[in-house]
């Protein structure tokens, strides 16, 4: 898929109304007041060598930094949220609403953006101590933690 393909999930994600309850899509999940996607997926580890696996973390990533500029030039700089805080909270044993429990419990930051109601988060979930990556996003009408 595209930067072009991304924005177009993107701003798909923005209009569509969020459904009753929790349902697969066929690029991620929606719920109440939300809609996830991964963008760009695979953990790196579907039998590809060391060197694919690498240039597959390397296409994630170019592919995280792509879409970062084109929505901060249409949305202005997003805020960098760092998840420490809500997953210290978590493991204090705080329940976590959708679509913000996956977030906190698969990465350690993301850029946020609020435009015309809703929360627009782009997230990069790294494999620890190995080249897996994936790419996401989520739409939400609710807060951050």
């Amino acid at each position: 898929m595209t930067t072009a393909h991304h924005l177009l999930l993107i701003d798909g994600m923005r209009t569509k109304d969020f459904p009753p309850e929790r349902v697969a899509s066929g690029t991620g999940v929606s719920g109440p007041g939300y809609h996830t996607a991964v963008l760009f997926g695979e953990d790196g580890h579907d039998g590809r060598d060391g060197a694919d696996r690498l240039e597959h973390r390397a296409q994630c990533l170019a592919e995280h930094d792509a879409l970062l500029t084109l929505l901060t030039l249409r949305w202005g700089e997003p805020q960098h949220i760092s998840l420490w805080s809500a997953q210290e909270r978590t493991m204090r044993g705080e329940v976590m609403a959708e679509p913000w429990a996956e977030a906190v419990a698969s990465c350690d930051h993301l850029q946020l953006w609020n435009t015309e109601g809703r929360w627009i988060a782009v997230v990069l979930y790294l494999e620890e101590g190995g080249p897996g990556c994936e790419l996401g996003v989520l739409v939400t009408a609710i807060d951050p933690p």
